[in-house]
Parts: C-alpha cells; structure tokens; sequence
C-alpha cells in the first residue's frame, strides 16, 4: 500500500468523522429495521432465534445502501472525481479505500446495535459465539466490495440510489444466504456454519479480485 491508498483513506474517514453523516442514517435504519421486526413476531418466542440473523443480516444490507451511496456522491462535488482521474495512480487504490472506509463504517454500526439486538430478540447463542466474529465480517465485506464498485457504476445516473439497489441486492444474494444460515446456526446451534463461512469466503475472494481487476474501465469510463 503507497501513499494514494493511505491519502483516500485518511480523508475519507476525517470526513466521516467530522459529520457522522453515513455512520448515523446507517444505526437509525437499522435500529429501526430491528425494531420493526421485534413488533412484527414475538421477541419472546423461540423461533426468534431462528429468524434474528437473517433480521441482523437484512438490516445491515438495506441500511448500507445510503453510505455506498454517499462513498461516490461526496467525490463528483467540486470535480473531486474528474481530479482524481487525472492522477498517474491506479484506480484500483481509490476502490480498495473506499471499501476499507465503508467496512469500518458498517462494522461500527453492528458493534453499536448488537446489545440492542440481542436484548430486543432475547436472544441466547446456543453455538461458538466467537464464530460471529469471523461470519459478519466476511459477509459485511461481501455487502461492501459490491456495493462499492456498482455504486460507482451507477455514479452518472440520475437515479443512482435506485439503481445501486437493483444490481446490487441480486448479486448479493449468496452472500446473504450465507451470512444469514451461518450466523443463525451459530445462534441456535443446531447446525455447522463452516460450509457456510467458506462459501463466505469464496465469495469474498472472487468478487473483490474481479473488482479490482475491472475497477479501473468503470472509474475512467465517460
């Protein structure tokens, strides 16, 4: 990693930090994502812990959406992207910053809801908790390296946020599959995730190298 990486880093999370923007509309969708599906079916049953991890899962995805979409909107102001085209460095540099940022950003809002998600599910972990640990990064990056990229596919459109959505959702689907079984396994006990967490980690591992590799046509394209 050369300075370009650390430049796009640095700034981006000084920005976020000085106004929460992302950080903020991502814990109040989620947190309401939550609240509504504890309404919705009893907290108090025990097929909530059959279905909190697919509700965790979904919330994150949905309340992801308005970060990628800020990720791209904050560079077309003041021609930042047009600048940043004309630099000699890789394009594949700003992309793997962006979803370094974006992985922080939305790792931080699961940290922040978890006491408040287990406590409104009533939930009990019956398997290795310490598996989370390793299922929900894997499926955040998953969430993160796509969005990313499409986000920035879809920068000119004019309704970019829409169409962020109907590309990404479909292409995250088996990484959702497997970061709800996985981390419902995990809650219940009653199944092995790590069929689950490799697939997890195939995904990861194709789709960013495909990311990577076809980042810098999409960055420069008109």
């Amino acid at each position: 990693m050369n300075s370009v990486f650390w430049t796009h880093l640095v700034k981006d999370l000084r920005i976020e930090w000085r106004s929460l923007d992302a950080i903020v509309s991502m814990l109040f969708f989620a947190g309401l994502v939550v609240v509504l599906f504890s309404l919705a079916f009893d907290p108090r049953a025990a097929v909530s812990q059959g279905i909190a991890g697919g509700v965790l899962c979904v919330a994150t995805m949905f309340a992801s959406v308005s970060a990628l979409n800020q990720a791209w909107s904050r560079e077309i102001r003041h021609q930042v992207m047009d600048a940043q085209r004309m630099t000699p460095s890789s394009g594949a540099q700003l992309y793997f910053a962006k979803v370094l940022v974006n992985f922080i950003f939305v790792t931080l809002v699961q940290i922040a809801l978890a006491p408040f998600f287990f406590v409104m599910y009533n939930l009990h972990i019956a398997g290795p908790a310490w598996v989370l640990a390793l299922i929900l990064p894997l499926g955040t990056w998953a969430l993160v390296c796509n969005g990313v990229f499409f986000a920035a596919l879809s920068i000119r459109s004019r309704n970019r946020e829409l169409l962020l959505s109907l590309i990404l959702f479909p292409i995250f689907i088996p990484a959702l599959l497997g970061m709800v079984q996985a981390t419902t396994a995990v809650l219940t006990g009653d199944n092995d995730p790590w069929l689950w967490i490799k697939m997890l980690t195939g995904y990861d591992i194709i789709f960013t190298t495909v990311s990577l590799l076809l980042f810098d046509v999409v960055f420069h394209a008109e």
